[in-house]
């Protein structure tokens, strides 16, 4: 694969990018279309801003950019930050976060560390292709037991079947929360949307592995896609398929369309389902945000479906679950969390 070829400052592009501490830059055929910019990292440790409201104070990002290449990600737009665009460059320019595992545990062997929780997941997925063939997850997971951190994983990526005898033994350690992302089951649907990402199937595989384990693991239903994946058919499909893989929780999120995300979305949307565009702008307007009443009606429609499956017996009230990135103050989408 000649990684050790490609060193940083062959490739004039890197001198216009906002990449502190690059190493090299490197591509692979294994990896066709991918470019990884490899950083060594000063921090990985991201404090959550406090008017953020999610359950959580700290994150931890070993990759940016995500070759899953999801045209609804909402993170698209932190890509900006580091000169690249939020649309083709967020799928395909990824760095990588090379000593992650080694300045973590920096971290969080400080005295002022109180082991407070950390999420991951929660920018781009620590579990996509790329970590096949980095492996930065096992050392930031053994850090976190060796400094009594407790830590969450969202994913779409089944990569993490590698660490489950790894995260097993830890759990003995720290709590561990798991969570697996599938928004459909539609294969030629799920070819189109969320082209880099592992089958919906292998995803449902993913959670009953996981749950045989006797790990904890509850699915994000999430995004749903106004007139693509939101029928009650569709929604019910998905919701026994999910229960029967054996997870403990289900999440239900309406599709958010911030800056970035709301442009990549709108033209392949466009391209994809032109006779949805009226719908959409009724939907969201110019925010990012679903109106209040598609909310309310899908809250209405997803609620007895979760009871059926056995996912709670009571809807709880819809509140707000932002999505936190890097050095950025999180907007507030809203969401149901519905248990």
């Amino acid at each position: 694969m000649r990684w050790d070829s490609q060193r940083a400052g062959t490739d004039p592009q890197q001198a216009l990018l906002g990449l502190d501490g690059l190493v090299r830059t490197v591509r692979s055929p294994d990896f066709h279309g991918i470019t990884f910019h490899e950083v060594r990292a000063r921090s990985v440790l991201n404090r959550v801003p406090g008017q953020s409201a999610v359950p959580f104070s700290w994150t931890v990002n070993p990759y940016r950019g995500c070759s899953h290449s999801c045209v609804y990600c909402f993170a698209r737009n932190t890509h900006t930050y580091l000169e690249f665009d939020a649309g083709a460059d967020f799928d395909s320019q990824v760095v990588v976060k090379i000593n992650a595992a080694e300045v973590l545990a920096a971290q969080l062997r400080r005295p002022s560390w109180t082991g407070e929780h950390v999420a991951m997941g929660t920018n781009t997925d620590p579990y996509q292709r790329a970590e096949g063939r980095y492996q930065l997850m096992p050392g930031i997971i053994r850090a976190f037991a060796t400094y009594g951190t407790p830590f969450s994983i969202l994913t779409k990526g089944t990569t993490l079947n590698r660490d489950i005898a790894l995260l097993q033994s830890v759990s003995n350690e720290v709590d561990v929360g798991l969570g697996v992302s599938i928004a459909l089951l539609d294969r030629e649907l799920h070819r189109s949307v969320e082209p880099g990402t592992p089958s919906p199937q292998a995803r449902l595989e993913l959670v009953r592995r996981l749950r045989d384990a006797g790990l904890p693991c509850g699915v994000m239903i999430a995004p749903v896609l106004p007139g693509l994946t939101d029928s009650t058919e569709q929604l019910d499909a998905l919701l026994a398929a999910v229960a029967d893989a054996g997870a403990t929780s289900a999440t239900v999120l309406a599709l958010h369309l911030r800056p970035g995300a709301r442009e990549w979305y709108a033209q392949w949307l466009a391209r994809e389902h032109p006779a949805l565009g009226p719908r959409y702008r009724e939907i969201y307007g110019r925010g990012s945000y679903a109106h209040a009443s598609y909310r309310r009606t899908l809250a209405a429609r997803v609620g007895p479906l979760l009871r059926r499956h056995g996912f709670g017996r009571e809807q709880e009230p819809e509140h707000r679950l932002p999505q936190p990135r890097e050095g950025e103050p999180a907007p507030r989408p809203e969401q149901m969390r519905l248990l």
